[in-house]
């Protein structure tokens, strides 16, 4: 059976990476869009990142333009809006579909080992243990900082 850390992926910088290299930490692994109504999101994600990073926390970020083309620019672009406008400093990778038949294959593995529904829109959350087990799914509208005891009880692990 596959894991989390069997996934390659692609960083918005093109650079390929194996999700392996974040075995041992507890992962966040969110669906993002620069042009939506949840994406002031992004600045309680860095504030998360900010004050979890050196425990063995890290964030994930995806982008992706499949919800009423929320995030149309390029991956140079998105990055470029994020660090501008929010400070991201965790890692985002390339935009990618996270539904429907071409759908990234992480997103099809966050989905069928979470609660099997697919995902709604921007800014759905995947909470990972260090052990690379989803543990829990946070919806869009469920804000960053909602999540801080569950993040912080992994951690103590």
């Amino acid at each position: 059976m596959a894991t989390i850390y069997d996934f390659n992926e692609t960083r918005i910088n093109g650079q390929t990476e194996q999700l392996d290299k974040y075995k041992g930490k507890t992962l966040l692994i969110v669906n993002t869009a620069s042009k939506c109504g949840f994406t002031p999101q992004f600045e309680g994600l860095e504030k998360l990142y900010q004050t979890y990073k050196d425990q063995d926390f890290e964030i994930l970020g995806f982008p992706s333009n499949q919800f009423l083309h929320q995030d149309p620019g390029s991956n140079d672009e998105i990055l470029e809006f994020c660090q501008m406008n929010y400070g991201v400093s965790f890692p985002m990778f390339e935009k990618s579909n996270v539904r429907g038949k071409d759908k990234n294959p992480l997103y099809d593995y966050l989905v069928e080992n979470s609660n099997g529904k697919a995902i709604k829109w921007n800014f759905t959350k995947f909470l990972v243990n260090a052990d690379g087990e989803i543990v829990a799914r946070f919806e869009p509208k469920d804000k960053p900082e909602a999540m801080v005891q569950d993040i912080e009880r992994l951690l103590q692990h």
